[in-house]
């Protein structure tokens, strides 16, 4: 088994990468039957012309190198040469052609099981309690990658160490996934009554919306207490992991997105707004934007895309967006784009007044307790239940017919309140 790095093979010396490929497969073939695995490809591998260079630099070179060793005059018979890479978009077509590179395997975003596995491997070598639920945790980490499962258990073990726990329990795992998603919380940021005030209502708009719209992602946890560069957050998870997403989805996540700011504006008036919706208003419109320009799902402009991505020297791809489309049709996105947004506003909007004592409920408690979690939220609705908005209609209001990351909503205090 041999393996090297993709920026191994470049140097500042002309000629040293095509030499160090021809090395590396001459002792494959003399060990064969070998591997030979090739790790970020994508440093020698991107697609040749891209460069200031043209054709003759060296990064050229030595892919022209690479191609020549997998499939070129000369026999490799027993060597079997893997790469890897997450920018596959990027690499050269003459890799990717049958006899090189010709099979694909996309190792994706773990689903709810092999998070599972994936946290009993990491629990083997760390002392963890006996009544520790790890599938509970694995429910909870939706997008979570290998790597952050790992993380989120060595961070559950610092926490478990500094309590003076012998064991790890479960209150540090779940703890742990905040720190992972948001960062350890941030003790000496301490709130004015005015920002935990203002905090508590934006917090509360968005998981009142959430809560009263039938396909957002439930509520997990509603929190006031600074983590990162979030003043507050609300955490939500999705039932059931999803691999394709409806239009729908899609205008809810904008109204859930919205709910702090019109929570803001409801209670503040709209002098009193703050730059705190700032990251839930670009959600908002990137949400738009990818409804209209990427998924065709607009009914004014048609099912079409708009925009094709370009790749720019040195700079990589989705740097740059080719413009295929008139000025008039650009007015005409900008206009669907504030439609949308106005509609999923005034959903937010409508709730928010209909359930306005909700909502000074759940204010209520986050300023007394600073923090609710899943059960004792959904008992603040339990008490006087109501039917969710759009139950009768199956959705948002007729006339609006989310991916949503479904992880967080945080509020982020302006400069001047930091």
């Amino acid at each position: 088994f041999f393996h090297i790095s993709g920026s191994e093979f470049v140097e500042m010396f002309v000629g040293v990468g095509a030499s160090r490929v021809r090395d590396l497969f001459a002792k494959a073939k003399k060990n064969a039957p070998c591997i030979v695995f090739i790790d970020e490809i994508d440093a020698v591998g991107r697609q040749r012309g891209s460069g200031i260079g043209g054709s003759h630099d060296e990064r050229e070179q030595t892919l022209n190198q690479i191609l020549v060793e997998m499939d070129g005059f000369d026999p490799n018979q027993g060597v079997i040469v893997l790469a890897a890479t997450n920018r596959p978009d990027v690499l050269d077509p003459a890799l990717l052609r049958p006899g090189r590179f010709d099979r694909r395997i996309v190792l994706d975003e773990p689903d709810i099981n092999d998070r599972e596995s994936i946290l009993k491997i990491h629990v083997r070598n760390k002392p963890v309690a006996e009544d520790v639920n790890i599938r509970r945790v694995a429910e909870r980490t939706p997008g979570f990658s290998g790597a952050d499962l790992a993380n989120l258990m060595n961070e559950a073990a610092i926490l478990a160490a500094r309590r003076n726990k012998k064991k790890v329990g479960q209150d540090e795992l779940l703890e742990s996934i905040e720190r992972v998603m948001l960062g350890p919380e941030r003790k000496s940021h301490i709130l004015s009554e005015d920002e935990r005030k203002i905090t508590a209502y934006h917090e509360a708009g968005h998981a009142l919306v959430a809560h009263m719209l039938p396909n957002a992602d439930p509520v997990h946890k509603i929190s006031i207490i600074s983590r990162g560069f979030a003043a507050g957050y609300t955490l939500k998870l999705p039932v059931e992991e999803r691999r394709m997403h409806r239009k729908v989805e899609f205008l809810e996540d904008m109204a859930v997105a919205l709910g702090g700011y019109v929570a803001e504006r409801e209670i503040f008036g709209g002098d009193n707004l703050t730059t705190g919706a700032s990251s839930d208003l670009r959600k908002a419109t990137r949400l738009a934007r990818q409804l209209i320009t990427d998924y065709g799902m607009s009914d004014n402009l048609g099912p079409r895309t708009f925009g094709e991505k370009e790749e720019m020297v040195f700079l990589g791809k989705d740097i740059h967006h080719a413009r295929d489309y008139s000025e008039k049709v650009a007015e005409m996105i900008d206009a669907e784009i504030s439609r949308i947004i106005h509609e999923a506003l005034e959903t937010a909007q409508g709730i928010i007044r209909r359930e306005r004592k909700k909502m000074e409920k759940i204010v209520e408690v986050l300023l007394e307790k600073e923090t609710i979690e899943k059960e004792e939220f959904e008992a603040l609705f339990a008490e006087h239940p109501h039917e969710k908005a759009g139950d009768a209609s199956g959705g948002m209001p007729a006339h609006t017919n989310e991916a949503a990351d479904g992880k967080k909503s945080d509020w982020r205090p302006s400069p001047a309140q930091a």
